[in-house]
């Protein structure tokens, strides 16, 4: 089994940055693609982004341009760069494993097996 443990969330202003990290332990996640999503109140979880176990990257179309994913395997560790936040991100993020080996990126929940527990990302106006 995999632990995803995600931090650097906080409160920010609006065209502020925030830079996500999710630690995963218990496999190493090199041949895995990883996922970011996030959830705001009332509403369902959504994609974000996703990368590939050969770093190809997906982004939705609401963060491409501003949000960047990244993965460095030797810390076993998935990134997320934020820039440019609006109050529209305002959510929790996830950040998710798809332990299909060598599977080229998914936006879909259902295809994720192991989560982490989140973390809050507000952006004030």
């Amino acid at each position: 089994q995999v632990q995803l443990v995600e931090s650097g969330g906080g409160l920010v202003q609006a065209g502020g940055s925030l830079r996500l990290s999710c630690a995963a332990s218990g496999r190493t996640i090199s041949p895995y693609n990883m996922g970011w999503f996030r959830q705001a109140p009332g509403k369902e979880r959504e994609f974000v982004t996703s990368i590939s176990y050969n770093r190809n990257t997906y982004y939705a179309d609401s963060v491409k341009g501003r949000f960047t994913i990244s993965r460095d395997n030797a810390k076993n560790t998935v990134y997320l760069q934020m820039n440019s936040l609006k109050p529209e991100d305002t959510a929790v993020y996830y950040c998710a494993i798809n332990l299909k080996i060598y599977y080229s990126g998914t936006a879909y929940v259902r295809d994720y097996d192991s989560w982490g527990q989140g973390t809050q990302v507000t952006v004030s106006s």
